[in-house]
C-alpha cells in the first residue's frame, strides 16, 4: 500500500476514536516521530547532562518532593 493510501486510512480509523488517552498518546508518538535530528540531543549530549544531574544532588543542589511541596502551600 502506498504512503497516501496508508495516510487515509489512519486519518479515517483516528475519526472513529472517542478515547481521549488514546488520542494524546497518538499525538505524543506522532510529535516524537516528527522531530528532525536537530530537535533531538545525542547520546553524548544526555550523558553530560545526566553527570551534571548527577554532581548537583551530590553537591546538594536539589529539592526533595516534600520541599517542593511546602513550597507549593505559600503560592
Amino acid at each position: 500500500m502506498d504512503i497516501q493510501a496508508e495516510r487515509y486510512l489512519l486519518i479515517e480509523r483516528l475519526k472513529l476514536v472517542n478515547d481521549g488517552d488514546l488520542l494524546q498518546a497518538v499525538k505524543s508518538l506522532l510529535d516524537y516521530g516528527l522531530k528532525t535530528e536537530r530537535d533531538r540531543i545525542s547520546v553524548e549530549q544526555y550523558n553530560r547532562e545526566l553527570e551534571e544531574a548527577r554532581k548537583e544532588i551530590q553537591n546538594g543542589q536539589s529539592f526533595s518532593q516534600e520541599d517542593l511541596e511546602r513550597e507549593s502551600e505559600s503560592w
